[in-house]
């Protein structure tokens, strides 16, 4: 099937192969890869790079990708997902061995001078790596969180070690959307997450921890299977120590990391530094008002305000020069793409499909929704991109990737009756 993938169709096999086919998917994705390069051509013009007509053509390679993958069917990766692991948690040790750095972190393997960066594909990896080991063990039991999250951590500490907060986060939010859809309750994975939110709230403002913690044994009590008192007890417990963690975890981030979490809380403690891009980021969305200013008319974005607006910031150039009018079509794309994946998770033939659109649709929102909300404030600046927006020619293929193996699994959802 996947050999075959590869030969030219007639117009009869094109029918049958995308006649269940989810073009709603398929559209959107290129609708923001096209508004992406148009973006990025302004942000970089007097910069006179050209990232922009790059950002286009890896755009055409991870369409022609998606084609390829979505006419095969998703079923071989079941078979193979053991192989898709060990050749993801390998690329993300070659990196730590062999990789190349920038701004303080290993994260990129120079190939035939093409930087790939290993920690995009990881995340279509560790969704499939999932779905096989969830699809015929779901979730009944606390204990049985425990049976498959042991999937993720090698690669999540890969990728912490690089160090690649953001990827580390997009890798939580992954896993927990998956195990949620596998039968988990909203409950087990709060208390799974608890220990970790109650470090940092520690560190920030200690009546708000006290309050956690006391929600956290309020949580056991209601949703732990075990005696009530004794699993609120021991959630208390493990909330208290891991306040005491904290300090240690904190030690573990690197300075620029501190910097950007302390900026957030108050980017004014340095305008000109850590705090900039959040400030100027913030100006520029401001100043587009409704309509916008016009392509390559935003002033912050024209005359290089915001460092590296071609990839994290690109909102902040797309809500400058196209308004809110330009943030609303981006928002409601984003919307577009995650109904459509939640749609194709429902009707899936199989548990295995069904998780995996599930994981993409998982990490899709999640940076959709730390991205945008670093431009505009309300989140920390983690270095997550904006799909298929933000510049990154590793992003665009893992992304068209993932989409292509949900179309996979959207057009294969009718049994063949004979």
């Amino acid at each position: 099937m996947l050999a075959n993938s590869w030969q030219i169709p007639d117009l009869e096999t094109l029918k049958r192969e995308w006649r269940d086919a989810d073009f709603g998917l398929l559209l959107f994705p290129i609708f923001l890869t096209i508004l992406g390069g148009i973006a990025i051509y302004s942000a970089d013009f007097n910069a006179k790079q050209t990232n922009w007509w790059q950002h286009w053509v890896m755009g055409g390679i991870g369409l022609g990708i998606l084609v390829a993958i979505a006419r095969s069917h998703y079923d071989q990766l079941l078979r193979l997902h053991w192989i898709t692991y060990a050749i993801t948690n390998l690329s993300l040790m070659a990196v730590l061995l062999v990789g190349t750095s920038a701004l303080g972190a290993e994260r990129w393997l120079s190939i035939g001078g093409f930087n790939l960066q290993p920690s995009e594909f990881a995340k279509v990896g560790v969704i499939i790596s999932l779905a096989a080991v969830l699809h015929n063990r779901p979730i009944q039991h606390p204990m049985d969180i425990l049976k498959v999250v042991w999937v993720v951590i090698p690669p999540w500490i890969l990728i912490f070690l690089q160090p690649n907060l953001g990827t580390a986060l997009v890798f939580a939010a992954i896993t927990i959307g998956m195990l949620y859809w596998a039968g988990a309750s909203l409950g087990w994975l709060v208390l799974l997450g608890s220990p970790i939110i109650s470090a940092i709230i520690f560190t920030v403002y200690v009546p708000v921890w006290i309050g956690w913690v006391a929600l956290m044994g309020v949580t056991a009590w209601y949703s732990l299977p075990w005696i009530r008192t004794i699993s609120a007890i021991v959630a208390v417990v493990v909330n208290l120590v891991a306040a005491q963690v904290g300090h240690i975890l904190w030690g573990l981030l690197h300075d620029y990391q501190k910097q950007r979490l302390l900026l957030f809380l108050d980017p004014s403690q340095d305008p000109l530094g850590g705090g900039y891009h959040l400030i100027q980021s913030r100006i520029a969305i401001g100043a587009g008002k409704l309509w916008g200013q016009g392509l390559m008319k935003g002033t912050q974005t024209q005359l290089n305000f915001i460092p590296e607006q071609h990839t994290d910031f690109i909102f902040s150039a797309i809500g400058e020069e196209f308004g809110f009018i330009g943030c609303m079509f981006v928002l409601i794309t984003f919307l577009g793409i995650c109904w459509r994946l939640l749609a194709i998770a429902v009707s899936a033939k199989d548990n295995f499909g069904s998780l995996i659109a599930i994981g993409v649709f998982s990490f899709i929102l999640f940076q959709t929704f730390v991205n945008i909300g670093m431009n505009i404030g309300v989140a920390p600046v983690t270095g997550i991109p904006l799909p298929w927006l933000s510049y990154g020619r590793s992003a665009m293929i893992a992304n068209f990737m993932a989409i292509g193996i949900v179309e996979s699994v959207a057009a294969h959802r009718r049994t063949i009756k004979f």
